[in-house]
């Protein structure tokens, strides 16, 4: 069920994005990742429930593949607008979709939060923590953590080149929070020059700007292997739990 966004008046607005366009090909399942059931639910609608439970979100917007069937058969009526775009071919093309679907009921200074679909346990005090770090942040930034395993570098065959210095290094994670207009357009500048950026982060740092990062939580991780769907199961009752 699709609803139609109202832009809310507040000083800060802030809205979510949810690339969904892909299939998982790593998961080995016949329907896409965010498909797949966890505690009962398909995991994209917990992801949608940790985004849209915080006070200050006005509503989502979903990019689907043009040929997904499964979204229609959900229940995504939720007190918030959830409305559904078609996504692209490529992460960066579905997230420039739904910034300018945005664009027509949103305003340019308004923020914009793009999560994974397939990271259903996302805290609501790390959104909290990475909303209230960035509100008055000149760019905006991600949650991410250090790493703190020791980093090599392979080449094709599989062999050590060398071992990457950690120190500085942190692991990506979503949401990744910017301002609408300057996220489209840096998008759409990274596009225009075939830089396939990878996450928002990168189209910000293409363009020139330097993303803050936010410290989050381990248990945020992504459902890419069929092992991490238990792994998922226990962050969710450790945190409904706590």
């Amino acid at each position: 069920m699709n609803s139609s966004l109202v832009t809310r008046p507040s000083s800060l607005n802030f809205w979510c994005v949810i690339p969904a366009a892909g299939i998982g090909k790593r998961m080995g399942s016949e329907i896409p990742k965010q498909y797949l059931e966890l505690n009962g639910r398909a995991i994209i609608l917990h992801t949608l429930d940790r985004l849209l439970a915080h006070p200050s979100v006005n509503g989502a917007i979903v990019a689907l593949s043009r040929h997904d069937g499964w979204w229609e058969h959900l229940d995504t009526r939720y007190a918030k607008p959830v409305t559904r775009i078609e996504g692209g071919i490529e992460r960066c093309h579905s997230v420039l979709n739904a910034l300018h679907e945005l664009a027509l009921h949103a305003d340019d200074a308004d923020w914009v939060l793009v999560h994974d679909a397939a990271r259903p346990c996302l805290a609501p005090s790390d959104l909290e923590h990475l909303m209230t770090t960035l509100a008055e942040d000149e760019v905006g930034g991600l949650l991410a953590v250090p790493v703190r395993d020791t980093m090599k570098r392979a080449e094709a065959s599989g062999r050590v080149v060398d071992t990457v210095e950690r120190e500085g290094l942190w692991h990506a994670l979503t949401p990744q929070m910017f301002r609408l207009g300057l996220l489209r357009s840096a998008l759409e500048n990274a596009i225009e020059a075939e830089q396939l950026v990878t996450d928002e982060a990168s189209a910000m740092e293409y363009a020139g700007y330097q993303p803050l990062l936010v410290e989050g939580s381990t248990a945020n991780i992504k459902i890419t292997r069929p092992e991490d769907l238990a792994l998922a199961e226990f962050y969710l009752q450790q945190q409904e739990q706590a």
